[in-house]
């Protein structure tokens, strides 16, 4: 029973939600081996952090002994799930679907163990329903139930178009279910909805539903919006060792906790004890750096992470800063600014034009970096260790 509950504790670190704790707990105690199902469409050939959050809660299963079955959309991606979105979003080709897929396993190799990881196409069952499978499949499905789902309420209310195409999505997503014969399914909060269709699906299917498990959407560098590749606050897990240990220092103080909630395999305990070290006066850059070597460590292996550790160190020790710098915060009137504005907001510079002046000719330094694009904007939640030319350093908070 100890076992049982300590697996319990493991599982639900972290998580949003748990659908239903009960009989989770139920099917942990039968001491089978249960499905794991996660599914991702391979709309983009990179994953960042906030898709690792969920992946990293597979592991989870993993290590306690569970078959991971990591689900690709190959089918589903053509339809394009519209989560999130007030407009359709385009489906993809195939060929674009597979050569996204490849990438994906190979990065996601870099969590789970491949040796120990199911990997499964929907189209291989998908494909075969044909049209009568299909149509016999939207019969057990009302339309009241799916525009229950927010995105659809939204659209259809402000009277956005609906593809009859994205309402065929849920009912797709939960067949994979059904398929898989899935005990657990992983997934965003965003997901909820299309999870829960999955457990119904099952049930008109005689199966016993799967438990749902969700995870919060890791917000991207800018402590503010969902990380997201077309925002720019995202940390692709495949950039270089550098990019990846500097991207984690330049993350807020208060975001880092949230980071390391949700992306960090250290023990509970090991993270009580670092709050409990900032909290009597230690550095948060100490911690900040334990974190990104880890995330490093992951992605690119020991010798990486120290040497992205060893030239982040350098840069700042050039730099020369001062021990102990007073911070400077700055609240934006909006999610970002422009670097040209900023430095004209400090009273580092007096117009636009010295301002740019300035970047462009390479006298505009921030965490040891050479800034020299004009257009570079900053967002909020970003702490930035800044200098212009032989002015005094500022240590700047966005808020």
């Amino acid at each position: 029973m100890t076992d049982v509950t300590e697996a319990l504790a493991r599982i639900k670190r972290g998580c949003d939600e748990l659908i239903v704790e009960e009989e989770l707990l139920r099917k942990l105690k039968t001491g089978r081996t249960l499905r794991i199902k996660l599914g991702l469409d391979p709309t983009a050939p990179d994953l960042h952090l906030g898709h690792t959050v969920v992946i990293n809660k597979l592991r989870h299963f993993q290590d306690l002994g569970h078959q991971v079955q990591f689900l690709i959309g190959d089918f589903t991606g053509m339809i394009g799930d519209p989560t999130g979105k007030n407009q359709t979003r385009p489906p993809l080709s195939r060929e674009q679907i597979l050569e996204n897929a490849q990438s994906y396993r190979a990065q996601m190799s870099k969590i789970l163990d491949p040796e120990k990881t199911q990997v499964l196409f929907n189209s291989e069952w998908s494909d075969k329903l044909g049209a009568e499978g299909v149509i016999r499949l939207a019969s057990r499905y009302t339309l009241a139930r799916l525009l229950e789902r927010d995105d659809f309420s939204r659209r259809y209310k402000a009277g956005q178009p609906i593809a009859v195409h994205e309402l065929l999505y849920p009912l797709m997503q939960g067949y994979d279910s059904v398929a898989m014969k899935a005990d657990v399914e992983l997934g965003g909060t965003d997901q909820k909805f299309n999870l829960l269709v999955g457990r119904e699906l099952q049930r008109h299917f005689g199966q016993e539903p799967q438990c749902i498990l969700t995870m919060p959407l890791l917000e991207g560098t800018d402590g503010v919006e969902k990380m997201s590749k077309s925002l720019g606050n995202y940390i692709g897990i495949a950039e270089p060792a550098q990019e990846i240990f500097g991207k984690v220092m330049r993350v807020s103080d208060e975001l880092m906790w949230r980071y390391i909630e949700l992306l960090s395999f250290e023990p509970v305990a090991t993270v009580r004890r670092w709050q409990k070290q900032v909290s009597e006066g230690g550095n948060p850059r100490d911690i900040k750096v334990l974190f990104a070597k880890e995330i490093v460590v992951r992605f690119h292996g020991i010798d990486a992470a120290k040497s992205a550790h060893d030239a982040f160190e350098r840069r700042y020790r050039d730099q020369e800063a001062p021990e102990n710098l007073a911070e400077t915060r700055v609240s934006l009137p909006s999610d970002s600014i422009r670097l040209d504005q900023l430095l004209r907001q400090l009273g580092e510079c007096k117009s636009a034009s010295e301002a740019k002046r300035a970047i462009l000719g390479g006298g505009v330094r921030i965490n040891g970096e050479k800034i020299t694009n004009a257009d570079s904007t900053l967002r909020r939640g970003e702490r930035l260790l800044l200098r212009v030319g032989k002015n005094p350093f500022r240590l700047v908070l966005l808020q």
